[in-house]
């Protein structure tokens, strides 16, 4: 790929080469990025994935790297952060949102018009593109609750529009994870609500989300997905390994589903340390535990 030419092709659009991920990422770990690319609106998303599919040229969306981990290798071809796609539009009970807008802010949008049913997402750090991907959800609540379509472009340059139906939620999941497309842009149906509640609702899981994570480290939040009929944290602690250090990431002491950088952590050193759970846990309790946090890119 030859990175000069395409910077000359996209001279309005924030390009960066061979940019460590580890400045995005919220573990602080990460390989570079042949190409970092910040498109600011729609079009130019579609120029980009159409110009990388005529020049064969692979593309990943990052959403805001919240919920991911990115190798020491890397990522080969262009990366692309949606986060200047990020307006917040409230019609009566519809918010739309552009997939860059991050979660957090959208619940905020909604509390300041009164509307109720996004108070449990207050606390999740995810765009709404990624919070769309993988239907985050926290405290009883998913972005399923609340979803009513969105517009998707795939990699053939087609736009569609995605209804609640053709999304096929699940835990963490949505059909997305499939098709290998960018969401662009989401519609959210709430109910009209009392400030007061709402507020009170959002400080009470604030305080229950600061009181309980391990805000105070970077961290890839929740790593694994609940297995059913067990709690991952729980499996953790019974297992005796709550703390544990591997390289520069430990086990989390306040909560035992998370994994943090506590000195210097390589992505290798959450992969390595991941693995080593998942093996503890299967032999110890006939448990098999799935990651929640998305792992890609090259080892270096």
């Amino acid at each position: 790929m030859k990175k000069e030419k395409m910077i000359k092709e996209f001279p309005e659009m924030a390009l960066l080469m061979d940019e460590p991920l580890m400045n995005y990422t919220f573990t602080q770990t990460g390989g570079p990025a042949d190409i970092l690319a910040f498109p600011k609106n729609r079009e130019e998303v579609e120029q980009l994935v159409n110009y990388c599919r005529e020049q064969e040229i692979p593309w990943l969306v990052l959403g805001n790297a919240s919920n991911l981990i990115v190798r020491d290798g890397g990522i080969r071809g262009v990366v692309i952060m949606l986060l200047e796609m990020n307006q917040i539009q409230v019609n009566d009970t519809i918010i739309e949102v552009d997939a860059g807008a991050r979660l957090i802010d959208t619940s905020y949008a909604a509390l300041d018009a009164s509307l109720t049913g996004l108070e449990f997402a207050c606390g999740i750090p995810g765009s709404i593109g990624g919070a769309v991907f993988m239907n985050a959800g926290a405290y009883g609540g998913e972005i399923n609750d609340v979803f009513t379509s969105c517009d998707v472009l795939f990699p053939d340059g087609s736009i569609r529009t995605l209804t609640r139906e053709d999304m096929h939620f699940s835990y963490r999941h949505s059909i997305i994870q499939e098709m290998e497309g960018i969401v662009l842009n989401t519609r959210f149906t709430l109910e009209k609500g009392e400030p007061l509640s709402i507020k009170t609702q959002m400080e009470e899981l604030t305080y229950l989300r600061e009181s309980k994570q391990p805000l105070e480290y970077p961290s890839c939040g929740s790593v694994f997905k609940r297995p059913e009929g067990h709690f991952t944290g729980k499996l953790i602690q019974d297992a005796g390994i709550q703390g544990l250090i591997w390289g520069g990431a430990q086990i989390s002491e306040k909560h035992a589903g998370f994994i943090v950088n506590i000195n210097h952590a390589t992505a290798t050193d959450y992969v390595e340390l991941i693995a080593h759970i998942q093996a503890v846990i299967k032999e110890k309790f006939d448990v098999s535990l799935e990651t929640e946090v998305r792992i890609i890119g090259e080892e270096k």
